[in-house]
């Protein structure tokens, strides 16, 4: 497979919320010997008792056709939505970054926090927590930035993501 042809894909899938439909995805993936990238999963609906599971994957558009395919014929599985070529679409992750330090890097560091509009959740006489959403991209910037000031600790949730507009993923 050449890198020119492959692409990042951000595939939602609405599932009923049941135990050992999580495994099933990832087996799925595992079993054809597919990466997922990022993986995240909650409820959405407990009256209907729905959870929305997002994966990020790459591969060829034969390959990402090939899952998103698979994903559907799972019983579970409500709703399979290429978030990638839907549209419009929001991806964002949260992080808690931990950093220690003293003096001037203390400064440096909320100062740069304020930038990157990170929020202070925890902080001690030698170390804060900061809070942070965004993409990857101003993540990863803001963890490169963190580390000579005493990065410690990193905590990603992973992405979520969601279509802009009217578009949705009801049952």
């Amino acid at each position: 497979m050449s890198d020119s042809n492959v692409r990042t894909a951000t595939i939602a899938v609405l599932v009923e919320n049941e135990a050992g439909i999580l495994a099933r995805v990832v087996g799925l993936f595992s079993g054809r010997g597919y990466n997922i990238e990022i993986l995240t999963v909650a409820p959405v609906d407990e009256e209907k008792r729905l959870s929305r599971i997002t994966v990020v994957t790459t591969g060829t558009d034969m390959v990402i056709e090939q899952i998103k395919a698979q994903l559907d014929r799972l019983v579970p599985v409500h709703r399979v939505n290429d978030l990638s070529l839907a549209g419009p679409h929001l991806v964002r992750e949260l992080a808690l970054i931990k950093v220690i330090g003293q003096g001037d890097h203390r400064v440096e560091a909320l100062r740069l926090a304020d930038a990157f509009r990170a929020r202070v959740v925890d902080a001690t006489t030698e170390s804060f927590v900061f809070e942070m959403t965004g993409d990857a991209e101003k993540i990863d910037a803001f963890c490169a930035l963190m580390r000579p000031l005493g990065l410690a600790e990193i905590c990603r949730t992973g992405a979520v993501a969601i279509a802009r507009g009217t578009l949705h993923m009801a049952a």
